[in-house]
């Protein structure tokens, strides 16, 4: 089969493209984005890319094309087709699809799908999963939207019956507003956490929860929710219908099947009380603890002890852009280290430096500072709904600095509560350097956003290297 990928460049989308090809299938691509490393990754696969969304691909002709969610019907400010090729396609009755529709069809079917979803730590928790079940000899195959370091791709078919898939609650296509997730039937299924997200697309947190309810209908009476515990949210997902066995992990009382006990990096994993697993790691904050025991629980259901799945936790090396060390530079006797994150929900970005001072509290550095870099890129941060929310984020940062290019509301004023420990810029250039500025030895700057950030890592270690030979 030859398809066709309208978006090919996206995480989720170049994973189909690369499961598509382990298949033996053509594939060809377009996106408005062709660029590295998502381009180069590609086409070491093999799969040709067109720049753009040309009407003249139609004479590709392949056997189906394949239809990413950034394919819109919208016209440009000039009253051009923003997609002239999915109107060709429309026009002349060609078939046509969803990325997460052919993927249930043609990957999904008949295997025994574990299936990751949550507001926060999707990434994290399904690399986690995967990699449990790759040390519990499971083979899996598996679609996560990010780099797990333990594999080096993003995407896999695996030889064995599992696979293990981030399941995203975003919609699935212009034609199809249903979640991503609702297309993957999975027989284990993660409700990680559920909070407000995605506000261009939901009205309010009770939409998103009919579409995780609609996810828990799909899951077979043999086969298993894992469900954090301390979610009121999940709590009334639950509570509209539930006919599967249910896990629950977290500290939720007695109903809690899997809990932790001890400090985030190193700890007990207990199921009903009972000791039946250690996990020693280098990762860091409550999240990652609760996203173990997910993944453990999870893993428990195809088979792999949770003995076994803790002690293989024990050499997961994390996924990239999750609080990935970019450099450090030493500058008058000390190191300022230089971090990349994905947290852009105020949420995530709170959790992520918690978690990091705490880190360095228990290492007893109480005196090293935490600096935060970041801009408000999703489309949720973009619409401002929660700007209110930043300097509650911000916590647990000594200085925090934000990229302000692009948004239509006043990030000053949302930030004017933290008083002088914040600071704006409309361009990266100017925001490097008021970091750098500010920055002194032993800081921790954490740069998060879920873009390029228009490449500040390397620009903020290059300049504090330039002000450390000055």
């Amino acid at each position: 089969m030859h398809i066709h990928i309208l978006g090919i460049c996206g995480t989720f989308m170049g994973g189909v493209a690369a499961l598509a090809r382990e298949a033996g299938h053509r594939v060809t691509g377009c996106d408005a984005g062709v660029y590295p490393p998502m381009s180069d990754q590609l086409r070491a696969l093999g799969i040709d890319l067109i720049e753009g969304f040309g009407a003249d691909q139609l004479a590709l002709a392949p056997d189906m094309f394949v239809v990413g969610n950034v394919v819109s019907r919208a016209r440009l400010p000039d009253g051009s087709l923003k997609f002239p090729l999915m109107e060709a396609i429309l026009d002349a009755g060609k078939p046509y699809t969803s990325g997460p529709q052919w993927l249930a069809e043609h990957v999904l079917l008949g295997r025994h799908v574990l299936a990751v979803a949550g507001t926060h730590g999707k990434t994290t928790t399904t690399s986690m999963l995967a990699w449990a079940l790759e040390q519990g000899g499971k083979a899996p195959g598996f679609l996560v939207g990010g780099v797990p370091l333990d594999f080096g791709v993003s995407a896999r078919l695996g030889d064995g019956a599992a696979f293990v898939i981030e399941a995203d609650e975003y919609d699935t296509a212009f034609f199809d507003k249903r979640s991503k997730f609702v297309h993957y039937r999975p027989r284990t299924a993660v409700l990680n956490n559920l909070e407000f997200d995605h506000a261009d697309i939901f009205d309010d947190l009770g939409d998103i929860e009919r579409q995780f309810h609609h996810l828990v209908r799909t899951v077979p009476g043999t086969g298993r929710l894992v469900v954090n515990a301390t979610e009121e949210s999940l709590q009334r997902v639950l509570a509209q219908g539930c006919w599967s066995e249910l896990a629950r992990f977290g500290a939720g009382g007695p109903d809690s099947e899997w809990q932790a006990a001890g400090s985030h990096d190193a700890f007990d994993v207990l199921r009903r009380g009972e000791k039946v697993g250690r996990v020693e790691w280098e990762l860091s904050g409550l999240h990652n603890q609760m996203n173990a025991l997910a993944a453990i629980a999870a893993a428990d259901h195809v088979g792999v002890s949770p003995a076994d799945a803790a002690r293989a936790l024990g050499s997961f090396r994390n996924v990239r852009r999750r609080m990935e060390l970019r450099g450090t530079v030493e500058r008058n006797g000390g190191a300022i280290t230089v971090y990349d994150d994905f947290a852009h929900h105020p949420t995530a970005i709170r959790t992520t430096l918690e978690g990091l001072r705490k880190k360095l509290d228990d290492a007893g550095k109480q005196s090293e500072r935490i600096l935060a870099a970041f801009e408000p890129r999703s489309n949720t941060m973009k619409l401002g709904v929660m700007a209110a929310q930043l300097p509650w984020s911000l916590e647990s940062a000594d200085l925090s600095f934000c990229h302000t290019a692009g948004l239509d509301w006043d990030a000053a004023a949302a930030l004017a509560p933290m008083g002088d420990r914040a600071q704006v810029a409309g361009a990266v250039e100017p925001l490097v350097a008021q970091i750098v500025a500010a920055a002194r030895p032993g800081d921790h700057i954490v740069c998060m956003s879920n873009g390029g950030f228009g490449g500040v890592h390397d620009k903020l270690l290059a300049a504090l290297r330039a002000a450390a030979a000055s």
